[in-house]
């Protein structure tokens, strides 16, 4: 499936520049060093037995996948500025709601955003919730329906660009 601009996932620049960094770590220094413990544990004979060996392998796939992702996501994604401050939710902003009664503040957009704010919950463009709040105006209601099946009432009450 080919990724349109609309569709594509928003980074700031500086998300862009520390997952560049990480990719390359990940690919280069950090590949080799689960390839040097692999090996150092197949030196250690029976590989049934050898928790050393697994453990090896199973970093080297989380690895691989984590450079998978980083590879489509720095390839597919779409990098600028920081959104305006218009009222308007798109990714990139970081929205307070009323969501079936409860008030919730988040960012819009993807996780690698913010990945240095751990304080700050992530909701994706993609999500159910996501897809029906992307382009809503500050002060508008909408509804989705949740996986479950429910229908979800969401009010926008305000909208501002992230700051990292």
């Amino acid at each position: 499936m080919a990724t349109t601009p609309s569709d594509a996932p928003w980074l700031t620049q500086e998300a862009f520049d520390r997952l560049s960094k990480e990719l390359a770590h990940i690919s280069g220094p950090g590949r080799q060093e689960i390839i040097e413990r692999i090996e150092a544990a197949r030196e250690e004979g029976d590989l049934k037995e050898n928790g050393g060996y697994h453990a090896a392998r199973e970093e080297q796939s989380k690895n691989e996948g984590r450079i998978a992702e980083l590879k489509h996501l720095l390839e597919t994604a779409r990098v600028g500025e920081t959104q305006a401050a218009d009222g308007v939710v798109t990714p990139g902003t970081v929205v307070t709601a009323v969501v079936a009664g409860d008030e919730m503040t988040f960012l819009f957009g993807n996780r690698e955003i913010a990945a240095d704010d751990e304080d700050l919950e992530v909701y994706s463009e993609r999500s159910p919730m996501g897809e029906a709040i992307n382009g809503a105006k500050q002060g508008d209601k909408v509804t989705y329906t949740a996986p479950n099946g429910k229908d979800i009432a969401v009010e926008i009450t305000d909208v501002q660009p992230y700051q990292a």
